[in-house]
């Protein structure tokens, strides 16, 4: 029983658990230091708030007098024997708040002096009875005496103001002080140092208990790791090997049932894919599903601009009527695959079957993969055909019209019926071109949209047939070119 109870996963996190509790304790002093620190904060605001509400006091008489060369000597004074002080600015609020008396002097006569930023200046002005302090930093380098540094650009420091007023009560300047912050922060420093070396001992204390539980844990969960990636990497037959009787064991165990339902589930889902690729071509599926298969959406479209083949077997009506149901099926199936593997091997692909004609794309830059493709089911008819003619089975023509022109490919249909098509004025052409195959009684003609983007025209023989030839369904009449048999 102790034994289990030793190897259970409950009672490992309850020992990390108290290495935790040993971490926190060690930021709750750190805490409590940083807690000194603030008060040391509040007591060096405490004490610069009674400093300026004390000198603002002392230079009343003079700022009322307008003594202004004595306020400039006992700020002189003030900022040589305190070292923190970085500047001292006194503002006369009867001259619209232009400062009188600053050191450094450079500061004297403006009004909103570049040592911080304008909404300090403002706040400082408008104190209204009471001292004003707010951290904030240093907009410029400031020097004093001339050559020696005294505070450095974007060095934090803290505003003090408050204001000077007369016997009467009224408002008539206000004192500033800059006071740099290089004391606290040392003060800060020393603090954090402590709780650093308490933080460090705790630290190690928790390393040596993190470490003697990890190299318990992690030799196993290491090889589950081992065993996940080999699964995603492909190999479903996988199976992690850990023999334990705690949690871990129990999550190997579920981890290779799932395994195991994994290389089923996947072995199911390729089947499916291979059989809905045979409806929808590859390179179909790239442009309409992009996203995978299982993201296929109503509506998706993209423009292309390909080659359309069209192929169509001449006196197939009267062909078919002559054959029974299961003839036809035969005859339909074994011209199909013997065209469909001429496609493939020119890089088309079939878009759709319309009874007994073919309907492909080349969605290559040029149209000379559409060309051998037309000439090699030409020839692949032939040799089809003498097999029938073994067979003493009727033999067949075929025609082929190729058209190239923009398109839109995508997806049509409805939530729980989906298919895809290709749309466009260029397929209404490739067809009504393959239809005149029967009335020029050539075997492959091509518009002239294809004889303009072949790379090597000198590849084929093309003779043309008409230059201004009437498409059924077109109001512009376009060129035809046969392409020769070799």
């Amino acid at each position: 029983m102790k034994v289990a109870l030793f190897r259970s996963i409950r009672t490992r996190i309850m020992t990390a658990t108290t290495l935790l509790i040993i971490v926190i304790i060690g930021i709750t002093v750190w805490l409590w230091v940083k807690s000194e620190q603030d008060l040391y904060r509040y007591s060096k605001r405490k004490e610069v708030q009674l400093l300026a509400a004390a000198l603002a006091s002392a230079w009343t008489n003079e700022l009322v007098d307008q003594n202004w060369g004595q306020i400039r000597q006992g700020l002189n004074l003030l900022l040589r024997r305190n070292q923190d002080f970085v500047y001292i600015l006194v503002s006369d609020a009867r001259l619209s708040n232009q400062i009188v008396a600053a050191l450094p002097s450079d500061f004297q006569e403006q009004y909103y002096p570049d040592v911080v930023r304008v909404d300090i200046t403002d706040k400082a002005l408008n104190a209204s009875g009471k001292t004003f302090v707010l951290e904030t930093y240093l907009l410029r380098d400031v020097e004093f005496p001339q050559g020696q540094l005294r505070g450095r650009r974007g060095e934090r420091m803290m505003e003090v103001a408050t204001d000077i007023r007369n016997a009467a009560g009224e408002k008539i300047g206000t004192f500033r002080i800059g006071i740099s912050l290089r004391e606290v922060n040392l003060a800060m420093a020393n603090a954090l140092k402590k709780a650093l070396i308490v933080g460090a001992i705790g630290l190690a204390v928790g390393l040596v208990g993190a470490y003697l539980l990890a190299r318990q844990l992690s030799n196993p969960l290491q090889r589950l790791q081992i065993s996940a990636a080999k699964i995603a990497a492909g190999d479903l037959q996988h199976r992690a090997d850990i023999q334990r009787t705690d949690e871990i064991g129990a999550l190997a165990a579920a981890f290779n049932e799932m395994s195991a339902a994994l290389q089923a589930s996947f072995g199911r889902l390729q089947k499916t894919i291979e059989s809905f690729e045979r409806f929808v071509p590859d390179k179909f599926l790239a442009v309409i599903a992009s996203d995978g298969i299982e993201n296929i959406q109503v509506g998706v479209t993209a423009i292309r601009r390909i080659t359309i083949l069209f192929a169509d077997i001449r006196g197939y009506t009267s062909m078919s009527e002559q054959l029974t149901p299961l003839e036809t099926f035969t005859l339909l199936n074994d011209y199909l695959a013997c065209m469909g593997q001429v496609i493939n091997d020119n890089g088309g692909f079939i878009d759709k079957y319309i009874g007994d004609a073919i309907m492909a794309l080349f969605d290559d830059e040029g149209t000379g993969c559409a060309l051998y493709a037309a000439l090699a089911m030409q020839q692949m008819l032939q040799e089809f055909n003498a097999n029938r003619k073994h067979k003493a089975l009727p033999l067949i023509e075929i025609g082929i019209g190729i058209h190239r022109g923009e398109v839109v490919m995508g997806t049509i249909g409805f939530t729980s019926r989906i298919e895809s098509t290709v749309i466009g004025d260029a397929v209404n052409v490739a067809a009504r071109v393959e239809g005149l195959t029967r009335q020029y009684d050539c075997a492959i003609l091509v518009t002239e949209s294809v004889v303009s983007s072949l790379h090597h025209p000198e590849a084929f023989k093309l003779r043309l047939v008409g230059d201004s030839v009437k498409v059924k369904g077109k109001d512009e009449a376009v060129a035809i070119h046969e392409v020769l048999l070799p």
